[in-house]
């Protein structure tokens, strides 16, 4: 698998610098730069129009000599760091605040238009060539009596502006290596607590593909990842002990269908070459049919259990009464029980006690579950079957005295052909298959079924059912 992840945060981050300092090199130089301009203009313009309503008018008026003119304009001037003049009508430099003019000898604008400005009141450019370096020039007009009598222009040079603007400019480069470094610290925490960890993750993931579930991974932080990385390691710990399951499994699957079948051959084998005289072979074709009939009940409980997969089984619900059906399915193991003399003790809840669910699938799981404990059961001992009702469920249990369930094997009685190390022996038409089928009907109902088992004591199984909406005959 390749390991793309990484790299590719890495071209994010680096993506993340380029395009952030793209970003103020050009929409945010461009964007400040402008408003620069503007404000500046707009300062500029509200000065030039004082200028023109109050100096300029008083000194148009005769109220102030030109020197005085010159002296207000001249600390303007300090104050704005911009030049002002002032200018008649046809473009001749009345006042300037950074030299003394001479009024016989006036400098003149060539050219002069106010309309060139437009429809603005400021522009940019060396003012009719006026300037060798780029100016933001202001006006305001000089009226008297209703009457335009000049104007007065304030120049600034825009390498002021600019180097204002650079300063700022420089400002947000700093901060976006700020925030570039900060990414950075991110990028090495997320490094360090996510990538490193999944990583690790996904080297044991590839270890239990290649079927090495010893790997652990090693990580013990309490949050997702730690609680994944937990749970991988459960899972492989699972799966390794499956693996030793299914070669149990396996071995119990081909002993179950070996021994009979040998058992079968070296009979029959021994009738064809006479080596069992005619007179016994009826005793051996017993053995026979016996083997064959262990046979076919295996053979039908793996098709009964091949029916509950992932979506369980089709079930046919109806109301019926599961007292009636215990005791139906206590009577088939009649002959049974006076063989070893077992007695039942049926403690059911009222006469009748109807419950919603498939009753062929039912009563096979109370039968699989006396069979079971019949199997298990020392010679006169009881059998207890007992039904409750009790919100909206009916426990149903059957209790044996008998044997019981070694503590470690309580979980794994539910496996498919599990058989206990107590087990072996005791019945040979066991198939390891009855409890996994009971499990999976009681499953498919969307209920459950526990077991309580002290070894020497006795096992008892509960499983409850819905009790029918319709009622009961209590």
């Amino acid at each position: 698998m390749k390991r793309t992840l990484y790299l590719k945060i890495l071209l994010g981050y680096l993506l993340f610098g380029i395009l952030g300092f793209l970003t103020i090199a050009t929409f945010t130089s461009h964007q400040s730069m402008k408003y620069m301009e503007q404000k500046e203009a707009n300062d500029l313009y509200r000065e030039s129009t004082l200028i023109a309503t109050t100096y300029a008018t008083n000194y148009y008026n005769k109220n102030i000599t030109l020197e005085d003119l010159q002296q207000q304009l001249n600390a303007l001037d300090s104050y704005l760091s911009a030049q002002i003049w002032i200018v008649n009508t046809q473009g001749d430099i009345l006042v300037n605040s950074r030299e003394n003019v001479d009024m016989n000898h006036l400098a003149r604008i060539e050219g002069l238009d106010i309309t060139d400005f437009g429809s603005r009141y400021y522009g940019r450019g060396t003012f009719y060539d006026f300037f060798s370096q780029e100016q933001l020039s202001v006006f305001s007009q000089i009226t008297i009596n209703y009457k335009v009598n000049g104007y007065v222009f304030i120049h600034k040079p825009m390498s002021q502006i600019l180097s204002y603007h650079d300063g700022l400019l420089n400002i947000s480069y700093l901060t976006l290596l700020i925030l570039f470094f900060a990414a950075l610290i991110l990028l090495a925490l997320f490094t360090f607590t996510i990538y490193l960890p999944v990583r690790r993750i996904t080297k044991g993931a590839d270890a239990y593909a290649e079927g090495d579930f010893n790997y652990k991974i090693k990580i013990h932080s309490n949050d997702e990842i730690g609680y994944l990385a937990a749970s991988f390691n459960y899972m492989a710990n699972e799966l390794n002990t499956l693996e030793d399951d299914q070669r149990k499994f396996v071995s119990n699957v081909s002993h179950d269908f070996r021994s009979p079948l040998t058992s079968i051959k070296g009979y029959i084998e021994a009738m064809l070459d006479g080596t069992i005289p005619v007179e016994m072979q009826e005793k051996y074709l017993n053995i026979i049919l016996f083997e064959t009939e262990r046979l076919t009940k295996l053979t039908r409980s793996i098709l009964e259990l091949n029916k509950y997969g992932a979506h369980g089984a089709m079930l046919d619900r109806s109301d019926f009464d599961i007292n009636h059906t215990i005791k139906m399915t206590a009577l088939t193991f009649e002959g049974i029980c006076k063989e070893k003399r077992i007695s039942f003790h049926l403690i059911l809840t009222g006469q009748k006690l109807f419950v919603t669910a498939d009753m062929t699938k039912i009563q096979q799981v109370i039968y699989n579950l006396i069979d079971n404990a019949i199997k298990f059961s020392r010679h006169d001992s009881e059998i207890t079957i007992e039904t409750t009702a009790k919100n909206e469920k009916v426990f149903i249990s059957v209790k044996d005295t008998g044997i019981g369930i070694p503590k470690d094997s309580l979980n794994k009685i539910w496996e498919r052909f599990y058989k206990t190390d107590l087990s072996r022996g005791k019945d040979k038409k066991g198939t390891g298959l009855g409890l996994a089928i009971v499990k999976e009907i009681i499953q498919a109902h969307d209920e459950n079924i526990n077991v309580i088992s002290t070894e020497g004591v006795g096992t008892e199984f509960i499983f409850t059912l819905p009790l029918s909406q319709n009622g009961s005959d209590l």
